[in-house]
């Protein structure tokens, strides 16, 4: 009989114990069946209130305004020009972008520098840091001058630790590399863009503008195969971050013409290319998903 009382017991105190484990699933924090958990916080902001952007002179704006000469305000990432409308004054409102962007980007900057860009954008706090680099690691002098793919990731990553350090919930917009065979193919159809890229405007796709010949053509090949490597890089370490999204090739995609292109230097962006850069970015950031 005393065994049979102790099982008894022992089932009853099972039972109980399940009721009220039952009863707690679904409360937020046990304190009543009436309760909810608050729903978690998306990983992604499709409407972030800050914006930096980091990179070279594409989104300085180079030669978009003047022969030669930065020109921030029609920048695609944080400019103030109308005819743009740049990723920052669509997310943020004409005084919003004001108050609340800034461009860290250099021209002529590599990879190599995009470090230091971070660093500067760290100090400003932003919800969204823009990044569009990689032209000029493969625009040198030569092919062996070009930024090697191990390198290049191994700068970007550097580049992404120095914001992550600091916030690491910031959301990172990386726009692929442009497609610089193509930047030759369009500009090479007006004769004083050839003569501008006498200059040195990226050598290694664009010097001997007309020369079809075997080596000019293997040239070019290898040039586009490193910005495709480039990209596969930016890709790669954008998707081991939850808080990053990449392009997905837009820009290196799109099939821009001349009206797309300077008619100072017929590679950098005109404003009219800014525009769609800025279009790009503004699909992928504000997509419900990436």
């Amino acid at each position: 009989m005393r065994n049979r009382r102790h099982r008894t017991r022992a089932a009853h105190a099972v039972v109980a114990a399940a009721a009220l484990a039952t009863a707690g699933c679904g409360t937020g924090l046990g304190t009543g069946a009436g309760a909810s958990r608050p729903a978690a916080a998306p990983v992604w902001n499709t409407s972030p209130e800050s914006i930096a952007a980091v990179g070279d002179s594409i989104t300085r704006g180079f030669d978009s305004c003047m022969v030669l000469t930065d020109c921030p305000e029609a920048s695609w990432a944080t400019g103030s020009d109308a005819s743009v409308n740049s990723l920052a004054v669509r997310l943020l409102g004409l005084t919003g972008a004001a108050r609340s962007s800034w461009n860290f980007a250099v021209t002529g900057s590599r990879m190599s520098d995009l470090h230091s860009q971070m660093a500067q954008a760290v100090k400003k706090k932003p919800q969204l840091v823009t990044v569009m680099a990689g032209a000029n690691d493969a625009c040198r002098d030569s092919l062996d001058a070009m930024t090697p793919v191990a390198v290049f990731r191994a700068e970007f990553e550097a580049a992404m630790d120095t914001l992550r350090q600091s916030l690491p919930k910031t959301q990172v917009y990386v726009s692929s590399v442009p497609d610089l065979k193509r930047l030759w193919s369009e500009g090479r159809t007006n004769a004083l863009g050839k003569q501008i890229w006498k200059l040195g405007i990226c050598p290694s796709m664009l010097g001997d503008a007309d020369a079809l010949d075997a080596a000019a053509t293997k040239r070019r090949d290898t040039v586009q195969a490193r910005v495709r490597s480039y990209n596969v890089v930016l890709k790669e370490v954008c998707a081991k971050d939850s808080r990053c999204r990449f392009d997905n090739n837009a820009v290196f995609d799109y099939r821009f013409g001349t009206d797309q292109l300077s008619h100072w230097d017929w590679f950098h962006p005109s404003r009219d290319g800014q525009a769609r850069l800025a279009e790009i970015a503004y699909r992928t950031v504000t997509a419900k998903t990436s």
